[in-house]
């Protein structure tokens, strides 16, 4: 029986992305075992799961143990094929790799560097080196947008390397009832005539949620900022909401678990994201039929156009509050682009990429070239 070992930096990574990937391998006969940082989780369709002590900070000592871990675990197990994601994981995987004289084969799935044009030389430069250290135990990579894919084919950070559409979007999961969007709106207090906004994401800088604050207390009254998730950074954009004077006017729900219901009592889809691989977030908000307001950069640009969104430069308050008001001011022009977006996502939809996805998967082991 053939044997596949994912690794993530998070189990939730693999548990929000992954499991259809996970359980077709097993339908295909594959035995499926997963390694990621922290306390291990419940996965389905996974034969074993294994917690490695990855740590966030890059040169934590933890995460040479955590290398040393997954090196005896792949020559003890014998995978056949690893399929890593996320930056983090993704370097100290192919880092466990080095030397090994039968090794198994390897896919980075490429989530988004963590870099681009604008950033620092010095950063750039070391992430740069972590990706082409690790290029000799790469087989194939995959990316999610343009940027990436060009860095990647100019920098050769893999023998092959192919660009995908996402992981997919499971487009029944948004199929809610009819109530849902007054139901939802009625429990965050939202009346008829206000203009919500969504950006779900992570509290970290990368997200940025500092540059939607500042931009709200120069918007209507009626508009309201909905800011589901977790992080770092959540109790110092809740202290800055109270400062510019609209905590009443925001949502700080934490980490949620029914994105759905958030989306159906949603307007317009926000983000003000410093880069991105093929935002997710984005991607549900378009699939419900939200009108997308987003920071200019890769990721974004790869799935937002006049037809389906408005772009603004990353970090100016005052492009997104306009483009904001905008949308908010014409119904119709919400409506127009929100159909656009919908009808987008049918390409981005799961069953059409996750066939693709696994014939990537599988080629490395038949010796496939394209």
């Amino acid at each position: 029986m053939p044997s596949v070992l994912y690794t993530a930096s998070t189990f939730s990574h693999i548990l929000n992305f992954h499991l259809p990937y996970l359980r077709r391998f097993r339908e295909l006969g594959w035995q499926v075992e997963v390694a990621c940082g922290g306390p291990v989780r419940d996965i389905p369709f996974a034969d074993g799961a294994v917690s490695l002590p990855l740590e966030k900070k890059m040169s934590s000592p933890a995460n040479l143990q955590a290398a040393s871990q997954l090196r005896a675990m792949v020559i003890r197990q014998q995978y056949d094929l690893i399929i890593t994601h996320t930056s983090l994981a993704a370097f100290f995987t192919r880092w466990a790799l080095r030397g090994l004289k039968h090794r198994p084969k390897l896919i980075n799935v490429v989530h988004g560097y963590l870099f681009d044009d604008e950033t620092s030389g010095l950063k750039r430069g070391l992430l740069t080196r972590a990706e082409t250290m690790t290029a000799p135990q790469t087989d194939l990579l995959l990316t999610m947008n343009a940027w990436d894919t060009r860095w990647a084919m100019a920098h050769r950070a893999a023998p092959r390397v192919e660009e995908i559409p996402g992981m997919g979007v499971d487009l029944t999961r948004f199929r809610t009832a009819p109530d849902a969007r007054r139901t939802m709106r009625d429990r965050l207090g939202l009346s008829e005539g206000d203009v919500a906004l969504l950006y779900a994401a992570e509290f970290s800088g990368r997200k940025s949620q500092h540059t939607l604050l500042e931009a709200l207390p120069g918007l209507p009254e009626n508009v309201k900022l909905l800011l589901p998730g977790s992080g770092a950074l959540l109790d110092d954009c809740r202290a800055q909401a109270a400062s510019l004077g609209v905590a009443d006017r925001t949502v700080f729900p934490g980490q949620v678990h029914d994105m759905p219901r958030w989306l159906a009592a949603a307007d317009i889809a926000v983000s003000s994201s410093r880069s991105e691989g093929l935002p997710f977030n984005i991607m549900e908000a378009m699939a419900c039929g939200l009108p997308a307001v987003a920071s200019a950069v890769k990721g974004h640009t790869d799935l937002i156009g006049p037809e389906n969104g408005l772009l603004y430069p990353y970090g100016d308050a005052k492009a997104f509050a306009a483009a904001v008001e905008r949308l908010v001011s014409d119904a119709t022009l919400r409506a127009e682009l929100g159909q656009a977006g919908r009808e987008k996502m049918q390409h981005y939809a799961l069953d059409a990429v996750l066939p693709q996805v696994m014939d990537r998967y599988l080629s490395v082991m038949e010796g496939k070239t394209r």
